[in-house]
């Protein structure tokens, strides 16, 4: 006989309790607020169908400061139904390839209310939600006995969910308690290793939903060039991100496909892509380039007539906001556009050669360059040929981080942080559609964009910062560049412009290896003069797998003292860097750690810096340290020499072999005279 639920027993006694405590909440039916209910009505329901989630209770109770905390809660009625965890220890509402696992969010009463609290973190500007499962069951002495489960849902855990305590009952949101209970809630933190698990998994997410957005408008979106895509997922999420009581985010209600002047689509977004900036406090001028840019795409008629009662700007918005807003609203401290940069051009027809050009740095080796460039929080970090940003997305987080570490007052942290992401990075980006990218990357992670700047490095660039602090120096000390390969010296032109503006400091550059044996011998030279060759690093060739099939090095250079030929230079072949690459389009992960990847980045950037004492995971084969003439410039990919001096061991080899072959003879003849039957 199947066991009876218990859920309306469950719903009775926890509904008792909120009425006990005098709070204000919603049963399953009852509308909350507008913005919190047209997010569960959008977002996906827990049987995966479309919109209608509804949760058994729902509350919205003010902190002290005033802050308005939404609480989702699911009832179940079966026992062993509290919550199902991944083997991390995390909420398991995504399976094995990142796709949700609806089964297991209808099922269990947790994983369903922070399904809820992600509808929340996707559609509104809530970021921090308090999701609450209860179940329970009849003992066998016939009393109804329940559990509890407490999780806090934030931009902080990227929408994983994080339990706050153990509680017998929900008295944690009366009014006498609540506060206590989100202090606790706020000094709830991940740790690095968690940070980065979960980073990892909702990149791969991304990665899938990015392939399934650009496949959809590739197919069915016609009359869209490449840089119109780019447009209108840059003004989408502008247009959606909203600023905290400032800048209410556009809702897809609002778009009406209307052909009325001024209030077309386009019109609609255009107005709130220039309240989003304004409240951001981005520079007039700027904020003029980047409207006028959007607006040539979303102003245009085709994309604003309406056919069968709905626009394609409209649609294309529905499809950008349901596909990836969670992704952009929860804070992933990555490269959002370069991910989204790299998937779109994967449907150009570009040649090998340009193909090359325009392939983005993946995140992992963005922060080893970062890393092998030493900084750290007071560092002022330039790219002159900056693509998407995700070289100064990985700049910026390091700093910050740094400075977190470091800083401990939190005025005193604030206002660091304001002058990282406002003047202590300076990005250089000529390609109109790629800038925007570098603009909108950099306003997602809150808002370093002051200083990207669209120009030509080579010859525009004066060395000042180009709007905050504007007509003053840049006081670079770290600089980081993945080049076009098609520049002169295989982009060394970049770096030998770039370190000549440097007083001091240290620069990494990932570059096609040619580079270093013949292709910018000149280059090579004039930078010696006044820079020193710290290390030369062979990468895997399938680094860039599906985008490029170049062989690249990466070089560290100290800035602002020649290269002198007694230097000592260390060589390192990284080629196996301890990841597996696959380029299956099906696949849910191309890239794995089978070989212990994350601890070898780490070696690679303690050998360039401390030596051969650090040697662990790497051999003597795959490190030496030799030196370079400064007068060649072709002679910086060195390999450990070989040892061909035989040795005793290798004698004996020897003996044996030719002692086993003269045997092998001497049977073999045996056997021909018929002495051997």
């Amino acid at each position: 006989m199947a066991t009876k639920s218990v859920e309306p027993q469950i719903a009775d006694l926890a509904n008792g309790w909120l009425k006990q405590y005098k709070l204000d909440y919603r049963l399953e039916q009852q509308p909350l607020n507008s913005s919190i209910d047209n997010a569960l009505n959008e977002y996906a329901s827990k049987q995966g169908g479309t919109g209608g989630n509804r949760p058994d209770c729902k509350l919205l109770i003010p902190d002290e400061y005033g802050n308005r905390w939404p609480i989702l809660i699911e009832y179940k009625g079966y026992k062993d139904k509290l919550v199902k965890l991944d083997e991390d220890g995390h909420v398991a509402n995504r399976n094995a390839k990142g796709q949700p696992d609806y089964k297991t969010i209808n099922s269990y009463a947790v994983n369903g209310a922070v399904h809820y609290a992600n509808a929340l973190l996707h559609y509104t500007s809530y970021t921090d939600i308090i999701a609450i499962g209860m179940t329970g069951h009849i003992d066998a002495s016939g009393q109804l006995c329940h559990e509890i489960g407490v999780y806090y849902v934030s931009k902080s855990n990227f929408g994983t969910g994080q339990s706050v305590g153990n509680y017998t009952d929900l008295s944690f949101l009366a009014p006498k308690h609540f506060n206590a209970f989100i202090e606790r809630a706020k000094e709830l933190s991940l740790t690095t290793e968690e940070i980065e698990s979960i980073k990892q998994r909702r990149e791969q997410e991304i990665n899938i939903s990015l392939v399934r957005l650009n496949n959809d408008i590739y197919q069915n979106e016609k009359g869209l060039s490449e840089n119109d895509r780019v447009y209108l997922v840059a003004a989408s999420i502008m247009a959606t991100l909203g600023v905290p009581n400032k800048v209410r985010p556009l809702e897809k209600s609002e778009l009406l496909s209307s052909e009325e002047e001024n209030n077309r689509d386009g019109d609609i977004i255009v107005r709130k892509i220039k309240a989003f900036l304004k409240e951001k406090h981005l520079p007039a001028d700027k904020r003029d380039l980047i409207v006028r840019t959007l607006e040539n795409t979303l102003t245009t008629d085709n994309i604003n007539r309406p056919v069968d009662g709905e626009s394609q700007l409209r649609r294309v918005f529905v499809k950008i906001v349901d596909d990836l807003g969670i992704y952009y609203k929860i804070g992933l401290t990555t490269d959002f556009t370069g991910q989204l940069f790299n998937e779109m051009y994967n449907w150009l027809g570009f040649t090998q050669d340009r193909l090359n050009d325009v392939v983005l740095t993946p995140s992992y080796v963005a922060t080893l360059l970062v890393r092998l460039a030493r900084v750290n929080m007071d560092s002022y970090v330039w790219d002159f040929a900056t693509g998407s940003a995700g070289l100064l997305v990985a700049a910026m987080n390091e700093m910050l981080a740094d400075a977190k570490r470091k800083i401990h007052s939190p005025e005193a942290l604030a206002i660091k942080e304001n002058d990282i992401k406002a003047t202590q990075i300076l990005g250089i980006e000529i390609l109109p559609s790629i800038y925007m990218l570098a603009i909108l990357n950099m306003i997602l992670m809150g808002d370093g964009s002051s200083n990207i700047l669209n120009k030509d490095s080579l010859i525009d660039f004066d060395g000042n910062y180009g709007f905050v602090c504007k007509g003053q120096p840049f006081p670079a000390d770290a600089f980081v560049l993945n080049p076009p390969y098609s520049a002169a010296g295989n982009g060394m032109v970049f770096v030998e412009k770039a370190l000549s503006m440097m007083d001091h400091g240290y620069a990494a550059i990932i570059i096609q290896n040619s580079a270093g044996i013949g292709k910018a011998v000149e280059y090579n030279k004039r930078i010696l003069t006044h820079s020193t060759l710290l290390a030369s690093i062979k990468m895997p060739l399938d680094l860039f797998l599906g985008k490029s099939s170049v062989q690249t090095n990466i070089y560290v250079f100290r800035v602002g003292e020649a290269h002198q030929k007694d230097d000592i230079v260390r060589f390192i072949d990284f080629s196996n860097d301890g990841y597996t690459r696959t380029n299956r389009k099906k696949a849910s992960i191309n890239l794995r750690d089978t070989d212990h990847a994350r601890e070898r980045y780490a070696e690679l950037v303690d050998l360039v810096r401390f030596g051969k004492d650090k040697l662990h995971f790497f051999t003597e084969k795959d490190y030496f340290e030799g030196h370079i003439d400064p007068l060649n410039g072709a002679d910086w990919n060195q390999i450990a020499p070989v040892d061909t001096r035989p040795t005793l061991v290798d004698l004996k080899r020897t003996v044996a072999d030719y002692l086993a072959w003269e045997v092998s003879n001497i049977l073999k003849q045996n056997t021909e005279d018929g002495l051997g039957k």
